[in-house]
């Protein structure tokens, strides 16, 4: 029995299947794949329900595209592309960075130009910077502590910093970096540089700082080709490398794009149940939990215990809390 789609799910399992599709799909490709969602037996009246859904996503600015999917164009497919669809990364290079906070911290400018700030670097999302520099702190997911001014500067001046850094893991510790670039990222401001200690590139989300930044001196030039938004990896298991890999179950009914869009994932099997086994980049963190129970009973961990253990402590909280 198949059990009816309340309508935004039918929405948003179209946009995941036309962004995670190889090629342009058919109407009779969409309808095999998301038999729940335009099941009427009448094919009409399943492809005027498409058409209403396809008209729907287009009023709010996801851009389907209809595409001839033959030479002699008498059959349309449909997709999502992925470079209109997503936003991308934003980074700044160094003059971008220092023009941005001269304009952010200027005399007078006030929250009009912490707004701005905001628009571009968040791209009109509800969430709010918490601190540009000098400029009057206001709610936000991640505040950069008051470093943001002078980590601009220094990326602008090409300059070498100190600071005491708070890692995620282990204990505090003095950094000395070359300023190469200034990266926001998921609602966090990043420095990305050489550090000097280790030898070699790595990125330091401000809000972690510990101290002042000091000026300590010219920086060495960053290697050709530099990127920051090379350095700052994100997946389900957070921002950063991932500590190791996990073996995760997933039912038919998400396992064709729960994987899509995670770095490095590769699938091991598909079960005689339906389910596909797949190897996924893991850490012990909560962001990796609140992922696998983002997917209710369609996900399991099998591997390792310590994971599968805070999938379900996580579960008996919620439990217990109801």
């Amino acid at each position: 029995m198949l059990w009816p789609m309340y309508p935004v799910e039918r929405l948003v399992n179209l946009v995941a299947l036309l962004l995670e599709a190889g090629r342009p799909l058919t109407f009779d490709d969409i309808r095999a794949k998301l038999p729940e969602a335009y099941r009427q037996d009448d094919r009409g009246s399943a492809k005027r329900q498409f058409e209403r859904d396809k008209d729907v996503l287009r009023q709010a600015g996801v851009p389907v595209d209809v595409v001839p999917t033959d030479a002699f164009e008498v059959e349309e497919g449909y997709r999502i592309r992925k470079d209109r669809y997503y936003l991308p990364e934003i980074s700044f290079s160094a003059e971008e960075a220092a023009a941005l906070l001269v304009a952010a911290l200027a005399p007078g400018a006030g929250r009009e130009a912490a707004e701005a700030l905001r628009k571009l670097a968040l791209g009109a999302d509800a969430s709010v910077l918490a601190s540009l520099g000098e400029a009057p702190a206001v709610a936000g997911v991640d505040g950069s502590g008051g470093h943001l001014g002078s980590v601009a500067a220094a990326v602008a001046e090409r300059r070498r910093v100190r600071f005491r850094y708070r890692p995620l893991e282990g204990e505090p510790g003095d950094r000395e970096v070359d300023a190469w670039g200034l990266l926001f990222r998921r609602g966090a401001w990043y420095l990305v540089g050489g550090d000097r200690a280790r030898g070699e590139t790595r990125a330091f989300r401000l809000s972690r700082f510990a101290s002042p930044v000091v000026d300590a001196g010219e920086a060495e030039p960053a290697p050709e080709g530099f990127r920051a938004a090379e350095h700052v990896t994100a997946g389900p298991w957070g921002l950063g490398e991932p500590e190791t890999t996990a073996r995760v179950a997933f039912s038919p009914k998400v396992a064709w794009w729960a994987l899509g869009g995670v770095p490095g994932a590769r699938v091991l099997e598909s079960r005689d149940d339906g389910w596909t086994e797949a190897e996924v980049p893991a850490a012990a963190g909560e962001s990796f939990v609140s992922w696998i129970l983002s997917f209710g009973a369609d996900a399991e961990v099998i591997a390792p215990r310590a994971l599968r253990d805070a999938v379900v402590s996580s579960l008996e909280e919620v439990r217990a809390a109801l």
